[in-house]
């Protein structure tokens, strides 16, 4: 069994939908980050383990649902529907075979990606290859790795500089590295971080902090 981390805020209309994608052998942990639509109940209802994080934040969402897994490989997939469960096989099986520490999804492209984050996303996946030498296209939000690990990196950042901050971290501990491709649809109901140009500044803002 695989733990499925899902930071939640505000996806009542979705996560019916993400919850049934999910494939056999994955199990949902659902993190409720202040929802005010029954995101949480409906997770409930649906067979998901429910964790409620009250302090705001994409960060501090995905290291509440990783101190509640259990399984020794853990995922982190968005809660909206742009997401496919079928691909979290994809993702993982790298680190199940030990041929990976660290798996990203690379979202194809599609007219799903706004173009703001698109291209803010594929900026900043640039300048950590300048910088790192990594060979990653995109900072995605869908990866895998294994929990123990992943804890020892001791993660700092709360909001959404956190999938920046597990590569960087991850790059400095030596560890292997890749991506592979995963589809990307359009969102269940309103978008609130990279939807918008406000929320893809705000995420671009914590990003380039920590590459400072």
């Amino acid at each position: 069994m695989i733990d499925v981390i899902l930071p939640v805020l505000d996806e009542a209309g979705a996560i019916p939908v993400v919850l049934g994608s999910l494939p056999t052998g994955f199990r949902p942990i659902v993190v409720d980050n202040g929802s005010t639509d029954g995101s949480a109940d409906i997770a409930r209802a649906h067979g998901a383990d429910v964790v409620d994080e009250p302090r705001r934040g994409f960060g501090a969402a995905c290291w509440a649902g990783l101190g509640a897994a259990e399984s020794e490989v853990v995922c982190f997939m968005d809660c909206d529907g742009s997401f496919a469960g079928r691909d979290l096989s994809r993702v993982s099986d790298p680190v199940l075979a030990g041929e990976a520490d660290l798996v990203l999804g690379a979202r194809r492209a599609s007219s799903a990606w706004p173009w703001h984050a698109r291209v803010a996303n594929r900026a900043l996946a640039w300048e950590l290859r300048r910088r790192t030498g990594i060979a990653l296209h995109d900072l995605g939000p869908m990866r895998a790795a294994r929990r123990e690990p992943l804890l020892g990196l001791d993660l700092r950042d709360r909001r959404f500089g956190w999938p920046l901050e597990m590569v960087l971290r991850a790059d400095a501990e030596g560890w292997r590295i890749r991506e592979v491709p995963v589809d990307y649809s359009p969102r269940i109901g309103r978008s609130k971080v990279t939807g918008t140009v406000a929320g893809t500044a705000r995420a671009v803002r914590d990003m380039a902090r920590l590459l400072r």
